[in-house]
């Protein structure tokens, strides 16, 4: 393991990748501040606001004129209904088609204008909820490059990547849909009820008995299911990192005869699941039947009182039917504020999480004063050097030294001791605390950071390749080189020989996990990158623990071609490995404790010693 993984905080786990999901905000998520959110996207908001105008006029055109329909149906019922009471009854057919046929012309225009209006909102919001969303995601990938790398340290790869995905799609979902509908909710409750006075008070009294019906059902329901689904998301979450973790070790598993343990463990979160997943979903779907059951009550209960109303000649039979029709048009829009209410919260807190991290402290800005490019020879000088990860919990106290230009300094000692923290705040991953690193007699706070790492080439005991072909993966960071120079550093890292036994030689393309190359391979190639880059200062860090001892042989006669006239830093825990260092550097507790070649260290028979022998007594040399 290398040595940032010992020391660094909690770091992030594969797991958060496939569980980003869980990072989002689940059901019932509260922001801790809702005005200050609202107040922070509204910022995004405010260049549309023109836009935002337009949406909100045609929501509630598109509102009104679907309002006004069933009023206007109601009165050809109305005429339809004395004309065929007036036949029945041998009186003279009153039925006056050309008005009803106005009306109903004028009821179809009507619609049509309404279902327009209704487009073109939903498309102008569209544009700018995805608009507002592309520079969300745009400034938080910039984010993602400011932020020190301890906040990466501290936080998993599933909670950030939750905030880019999830998070950014709840706050788009909601400006799309959610808005406009609260819009158009607000608009036709009020407008309904309007016109349901405008009909009849007693009826309008009548029908608004199902909101404290319904509220209270509401009530009950929520109450009952809200626990099963708490438990609910608790056990999603649990059952996908399961599966995760059994899929990530399947190896592990099946060595140690693990399977009858994995799927006992999936067995028993799974029951947990269907317990809780069908009591929330049995217990929420009876809302509805019961609520139709209460709105058909209420509908006798409205009918019943509009016929006698019709009966006594204080309402017309065509109100009736547009009544009813209101009262239908009435109960969806309560149901619908009330799962905006839910959304909205759930999209404060989606959107809260997003501006933390977007208001996250960002790395020392560079200065503007920078030397002119030089021509850097790699002569590094530590002077009283001081760092920790927390201010409080010094790691590397008052650590002094110098480096040669040109020359191979190995950084050896004990977990915890400080070796790859060094190298760390040599390329300012990390600023240090107290002291001064200088390059050439250069401050690193005097180069810009691009300038600082342009200087370095970094080999990592954990590889990083990409989803590309492995002539692109090579290229990495030197992107303007030919197929030639990549092929002559593959051959550097004694990469061409494998590379030619793919289908696809170098045009290969690598899968997400880089699963179809070895893990022997994939460092050769990484290495091979670094040859590329041709730095001036080599950063190796356990470069060689994870290829057999054939390659090992292979990569070190590269390597050490490689490190001849660069000042390279080596970090090792197998010391056999650097005895032909320049400098043996040996820290123990953040401080240089001996110094020399291989066989100085040994002959003064200290820690490095120590070291070194007991390693030789486990096989180790």
């Amino acid at each position: 393991m290398s040595e940032e993984k010992e020391r660094q905080a909690p770091s992030s786990s594969g797991r958060g990748m496939h569980m980003g999901g869980m990072g989002g905000m689940g059901p019932g998520a509260k922001p801790k501040n809702f005005k200050k959110t609202i107040f922070a996207l509204w910022r995004y908001l405010r260049e549309y606001q023109a836009t935002i105008a337009a949406v909100v006029f045609f929501a509630l055109l598109s509102t009104v004129f679907s309002i006004v329909g069933p009023k206007l149906l109601g009165k050809v019922t109305t005429k339809l209904v004395e004309g065929i009471i007036a036949y029945l009854t041998g009186s003279d057919l009153l039925t006056d088609f050309p008005y009803m046929g106005s009306l109903v012309a004028l009821l179809i225009v009507l619609y049509i204008i309404s279902a327009l209006c209704s487009y073109v909102q939903a498309f102008m919001m569209s544009r700018v909820s995805m608009n507002v969303t592309y520079q969300l995601r745009k400034e938080i990938a910039e984010k993602m490059h400011l932020v020190p790398l301890n906040y990466y340290d501290t936080h998993t790869r599933g909670e950030i990547l939750s905030r880019v995905t999830n998070d950014v799609d709840t706050v788009s979902q909601t400006l799309n849909q959610s808005l406009t509908q609260l819009i158009t909710s607000v608009t036709t409750i009020l407008g309904v009820l309007c016109m349901m006075l405008s009909i009849s008070w007693l009826m309008t009294a009548a029908a608004l008995l199902i909101i404290p019906i319904s509220m209270g059902i509401l009530g009950i329901v929520i109450r009952r299911s809200q626990g099963y689904f708490k438990e609910q998301q608790k056990s999603i979450g649990e059952i996908n990192g399961q599966v995760e973790e059994m899929y990530g070790g399947h190896n592990v598993v099946q060595a140690f005869n693990g399977e009858r343990d994995a799927i006992d463990r999936f067995e028993k979160i799974n029951h947990d699941l269907y317990g809780s997943a069908w009591k929330s979903q049995f217990i929420s779907g009876m809302m509805m039947p019961v609520m139709t059951f209460v709105g058909n009550i209420c509908y006798v209960m409205v009918s019943i009182l509009g016929g006698y109303l019709a009966v006594k000649k204080v309402v017309d039979v065509g109100d009736i039917q547009a009544f009813i029709q209101y009262m239908r048009s009435f109960t969806q829009p309560m149901g619908q504020l009330a799962s905006i209410s839910n959304t909205l919260q759930s999209t404060a807190a989606a959107a809260e999480r997003v501006f933390e991290f977007l208001n996250e402290t960002v790395e020392s800005p560079d200065r503007d004063t920078v030397p002119e490019n030089t021509d850097i020879a790699g002569n590094v000088v530590f002077e009283h050097v001081s760092f920790g990860y927390n201010p409080d919990q010094l790691i590397i106290r008052d650590f002094s030294g110098e480096v040669g230009a040109g020359r191979k300094i190995a950084i050896v000692g004990p977990t915890g001791a400080g070796k790859s923290t060094i190298v760390k705040l040599l390329m300012r991953f990390y600023d240090i605390n107290e002291g001064k690193i200088l390059i050439d007699g250069i401050n690193i706070f005097d180069f810009t950071r691009d300038e600082l790492r342009s200087c370095f080439g970094m080999v990592l005991q954990e590889t990083w390749l990409y989803n590309a072909t492995i002539m692109e993966n090579i290229r990495y960071g030197t992107f303007g080189a030919t197929d030639e120079e990549v092929i002559a550093a593959a051959k550097a890292a004694h990469c061409d020989e494998f590379i030619h036994t793919f289908p696809d030689g170098y045009n290969m393309m690598l899968n997400e996990e880089t699963s179809n190359i070895s893990q022997g391979q994939k460092q050769l190639l990484t290495i091979a990158r670094v040859i590329l880059a041709n730095p001036k200062i080599l950063i190796l860090d356990e470069a060689t623990s994870s290829v057999d001892t054939r390659t090992e042989t292979l990569i070190q006669s590269a390597m050490d071609r490689l490190m001849k006239n660069r000042t390279s830093f080596v970090i090792a825990h197998r010391l056999s490995t650097i005895k032909n260092a320049d400098i043996i550097l040996v820290m123990r507790d953040g401080n240089i404790v001996e110094q020399g070649n291989h066989q100085q260290l040994l002959d003064k028979n200290g820690f490095y010693a120590d070291l070194y022998n007991s390693q030789f007594s486990q096989g180790e040399e």
